[in-house]
Parts: structure tokens; sequence; C-alpha cells
């Protein structure tokens, strides 16, 4: 569990967001969460390759993490935990790879947890970066 402080620290620190798993329908969590932090100072890019190319949160959506352009601080998970081990691949590639990998509220993975964390990535499980911010900031 990572205590309030470490959340706190996290969310105040960690500006560039990459969401994997965005979507375009402003009543699912994958995209009004995300909204939510474009309009609190957050830059954040869209990751699905079913919207690459489209605009959100002012930026365009992208097919996976590797067609980042630029750095990312923090990438916030909108995938169902069966599928995480599928993207492994995509965060070891990362270069440079993100400090935080965000798993929103219901997601978690230990295996694929303990994986990131041995690549020096912070994890934060089944947590919602919405709530925390506005309880922590």
């Amino acid at each position: 569990m990572t205590d309030d402080a470490k959340l706190r620290s996290i969310l105040e620190n960690n500006k560039r967001i990459a969401v994997l798993g965005a979507h375009d329908d402003s009543a699912k969590p994958a995209h009004y969460v995300p909204e939510y932090l474009a309009t609190h100072g957050y830059n954040v890019v869209g990751v699905n390759p079913k919207l690459a190319g489209t605009t959100l949160f002012g930026n365009p959506v992208v097919a996976t993490l590797a067609d980042l352009t630029s750095p990312v601080d923090l990438v916030n998970v909108f995938r169902a935990s069966r599928w995480l081990a599928g993207h492994l691949a995509e965060f070891v590639a990362m270069n440079p790879r993100p400090k935080v990998v965000w798993l929103q509220l219901g997601v978690a993975d230990a295996a694929f947890a303990a994986a990131l964390h041995k690549l020096g990535i912070t994890v934060v499980s089944d947590r919602c970066t919405l709530a925390e911010h506005r309880r922590l900031l």
C-alpha cells in the first residue's frame, strides 16, 4: 500500500501522463479521469490504437506506448488486470521509462507490479487518480 505522502508526491511531481486505454466516451472513467487531470495542470496523452490520430485531452492520441514522441512521467492504466502482462514488453521498451505506473481502481496484478519494480518503476495499484488528487491536493 502506498501512503498518502508518497501519493501526494507522485501527483505533485509527475505532470506528463500517458493514459493506456484512453476512451473517447465522456461517461467512461478512461475519459473523465484523464480529462479531470488535464484540467488540473497535467499534460495528458491518450494511448489507444482504436483512437490513434484523434485528439483527446488537448493532445493527439497514439496507438501504443512506443508511439509516444516525448517522455512521460507516469502511465495511468485503464486496462483490465488480465491484460497487463501483455503490455509488459511495451514498458520494458520505453526509453526513458516512466517513473510511475498507476493502475486505476480495480486494476492490480502482483507479478506485473513486481516486474515493473525490478525496472525501477514505482507502481500504484487499485486507486483512482481523480479521487486521490481530490483527496490529497
